[in-house]
């Protein structure tokens, strides 16, 4: 029960702690035993990277160093449990943190609305831009209520309760997050849990359970369970298989996704807004802290900068490219593994379609990254970037009349659905989606670039498979098992594919 409460601890991110061995009294206050215990404790402590400030030998029932010092531990040296306790530094004082409010209500007086919340981290001051996520609408706080003093002071910081009053009327709902345009919370629709779990029920995957972020609630399903924690040893199973569960009491590493746009923070950047509960059914269940490690923030990819834009009537419709190209126009979607064989199988199709007659152009990594993504690295962010890019750019090559073969790894699905969303923008509308399909020990098998190999060694960070998420496709509209299948094969299963559903109708 104590390594549980440790390790409870270290979830939470305390750092200043204060152990206390009790019921001393059954061993007459043994300086041998306590120092046995002792030792243990700090061990234990060690592993988990907290360090105690001090252990105190107590008898909670007789009050044995609790407020004073006890007679019958006269070999021991240290403070009282209220000293140790009074001796803690405070933390760092959250106002210096960045804003983060979530908001609670919104109250409407006259012709005023009013927007309430407690200020988490943060301050704020009258004449701020406020930003407001998931949302990304923006308007200027004119006015400070505050609770229960009252009055209208010109800024706030954190532990305050606030109603704040904007320059305009936005609308906006319980659950979202205000923050300064300069510093804003990550946007995602995914991320990762370490979370301890207390449900009667094992967490396990495919599940879906209440999230609550703050005052924001959305269901949310375990996508994965990537590791789970034996709390005695701390020994970790990594990469748990599908059907692993955490057990009541638990701890493990899990993926966590959302239908909906989350407004987070990491633990590690803001121990306020970096926690979150999962509720099952009308029972709290578990709780834990949130990592992006491997998974980029979304908010640019969704935000829309463009003004003044107008739509342009096409020189060419699309049917007059149809019948000129005597096929469909369209976006075919490799995704999979590197070393799954995308590339090699879309530059052996592009090939023989070519020969047939199709108007078709393969889009892969080593054309797009040398120039038009030549300034983007591979960071999560980046890696996400990239793939907007490619999408937006096979969609006009799709409206263009092309068939377009786009390989790439691709790793994120909502980068995908973001892709697909861009090729229905347009008349031609049409994206097909190819899970690649082999296993990661195969890829890592062939390993024509050695990549793998670099990756192992710890010379490529955030690589797909290995150091960074490989998200599978869940509603593909064709797989290739390369892993089963021949190079031959692969290529004749997607040409059938391509002139099933790229033949136009001549009737």
């Amino acid at each position: 029960q104590s390594r549980r409460h440790a390790y409870f601890l270290h979830l939470l991110g305390l750092r200043s702690i204060v152990v206390a061995v009790n019921k001393m009294d059954a061993v007459d206050f043994g300086a041998e035993r306590f120092a046995e215990v002792e030792s243990d404790i700090r061990d234990y402590l060690a592993e988990l990277g907290i360090t105690p400030s001090h252990v105190v030998p107590v008898s909670a029932r007789d009050g044995d160093n609790i407020v004073t010092r006890s007679e019958r531990s006269a070999w021991y040296g240290g403070p009282t449990v209220t000293e140790a306790l009074d001796a803690i530094e405070l933390p760092e004082d959250d106002a210096e943190a960045p804003l983060r409010v979530p908001v609670q209500d919104i109250y409407h007086f006259d012709d005023r609305r009013i927007i309430a919340g407690r200020i988490e981290s943060g301050a704020l001051a009258v004449g701020d831009e406020l930003l407001f996520s998931p949302s990304n609408k923006r308007a200027r706080l004119t006015r400070i209520d505050t609770w229960p003093e009252g009055g209208a002071p010109e800024s706030a910081k954190a532990g305050q309760s606030v109603g704040l009053i904007l320059d305009e009327q936005i609308f906006i709902e319980r659950g979202e997050v205000i923050s300064h345009v300069t510093n804003p919370p990550l946007e995602s629709n995914v991320f990762r849990g370490h979370v301890f779990w207390l449900g009667r029920e094992p967490l396990a995957a495919g599940k879906q359970y209440k999230l609550k972020l703050g005052t924001f609630e959305a269901p949310v399903e375990v996508q994965s369970i990537d590791r789970i924690i034996d709390i005695d040893d701390l020994a970790m199973t990594d990469s748990a298989s599908g059907d692993a569960a955490i057990e009541r009491n638990g701890v493990g590493d899990v993926v966590m996704r959302s239908r909906a746009m989350l407004a987070l923070d990491e633990f590690a950047s803001n121990r306020r807004s970096g926690r979150f509960v999962l509720v099952d059914g009308y029972d709290i269940a578990g709780g834990g802290i949130i990592s992006m490690r491997g998974y980029p923030d979304q908010r640019d990819l969704i935000t829309d900068k463009t003004s003044n834009l107008f739509a342009v009537d096409k020189g060419v419709s699309t049917e007059l490219r149809q019948q000129r190209n005597a096929h469909k126009g369209g976006v075919v979607w490799f995704t999979g593994l590197s070393g799954s064989g995308k590339t090699t199988i879309a530059l052996e199709a592009e090939r023989q379609l070519f020969q047939k007659g199709y108007q078709v152009y393969v889009l892969d990594g080593d054309n797009v990254r040398g120039g038009l993504n030549a300034n983007l690295s591979f960071s999560p962010e980046d890696r996400a970037e990239n793939i907007r890019r490619v999408g937006e750019v096979a969609a006009l090559f799709a409206d263009a009349g092309f068939v377009v073969l786009s390989a790439f790894i691709s790793p994120y699905r909502a980068d995908r659905v973001r892709a697909r969303e861009a090729a229905e923008r347009y008349p031609s509308g049409a994206f097909h989606e190819v899970y690649v399909k082999a296993a990661l020990e195969v890829c890592e098998g062939r390993d024509p670039k050695g990549l793998y190999k670099k990756a192992r060694a710890g010379e490529i960070p955030d690589f797909t498979g290995i150091s960074a998420p490989y998200e599978a496709p869940e509603e593909q509209e064709l797989v290739i098992e390369t892993g089963a299948m021949s190079e031959e094969q692969s290529v004749a299963a997607l040409i059938s594919y391509i002139d099933k559903h790229f033949a136009v109708d001549k009737s």
